[in-house]
């Protein structure tokens, strides 16, 4: 009991102060993160960067508070900080892949290639973005299916960036016995007044090739990336349909005659 009593004579008021420091290291952090959060929203920054700088903020106040804390407890600093760096060292290559995400991600951010809502195409893989952080890209796969690309793997890649819009290319194969000016003039029709071709790009409609045994009438509209997949059967459907009303005709199957 003397012995406990004799050390929390000596070291039970370092204890105290020690501790009202961390205390007030943790008040100041928060309150230098609202600070930091309020200044930088003001900013056109990526929200990933802002959080980073905000976390950065806050780490560096409680790095402070944490070395008084632990030079009013006693504790020799010089001995701690040399520690420290030898342990930061050997942190620094066992997660040398999280560090390189980091470094590829600010220079995404940065850099912007790409941007939340565009669609891109790289890696073998395509989709809508959908997140950019500091360690990964999150895509949405037409399948509803995420796709997520570290960071590291995108630096330095040939990236296809498709923008907010797309092009597609839908073709249909009519008679050489059809009125071709009458199906370029319904093909130019249905596009013309579909409600998720885009005016501006204008889209193409034309021939594209006289083969056997049908012409083929390519279409090439333009729509935003979310009406992609939609549009494609849409323009099928609403061609056939008038072309059968408009008594188009199309080609009749080749038939092979069987080997003897």
């Amino acid at each position: 009991m003397d012995v406990v009593m004799e050390y929390a004579m000596k070291y039970g008021l370092q204890a105290l102060v020690a501790s009202g420091i961390f205390a007030v290291g943790l008040l100041l952090a928060r309150w230098a993160g609202k600070l930091m959060q309020q200044a930088l929203e003001r900013q056109t920054l990526e929200p990933p960067v802002r959080m980073l700088l905000v976390r950065i903020v806050k780490i560096i106040v409680l790095l402070f508070t944490t070395v008084i804390a632990l030079e009013a407890l006693g504790v020799p600093i010089a001995p701690l900080v040399a520690g420290i760096g030898v342990a930061g060292v050997g942190i620094g290559l066992a997660l040398q892949g999280v560090l390189s995400n980091v470094m590829a991600g600010l220079s995404i951010i940065f850099t912007k290639p790409y941007k939340v809502g565009e669609h891109i195409s790289l890696l073998g893989v395509h989709g809508d973005v959908v997140m950019i952080d500091i360690f990964s890209t999150i895509l949405m796969h037409s399948d509803r299916s995420r796709v997520v690309i570290p960071n590291r793997k995108v630096v330095g890649e040939i990236l296809h960036n498709f923008g907010t819009i797309r092009q597609l290319q839908v073709t249909v194969e009519v008679s050489y016995k059809a009125n071709l000016n009458q199906a370029l003039a319904i093909v130019r029709e249905i596009v013309d007044s579909h409600v998720h071709v885009l005016k501006d790009p204008p889209a193409g409609v034309g021939v594209s090739q006289l083969g056997h045994p049908a012409i083929t009438i390519a279409v090439s509209p333009w729509t935003q990336v979310a009406h992609y997949g939609s549009l494609q059967g849409e323009l099928r459907k609403a061609i056939v349909e008038r072309f059968c009303e408009a008594h188009i005709e199309f080609p009749s199957p080749v038939q092979i005659a069987p080997v003897r």
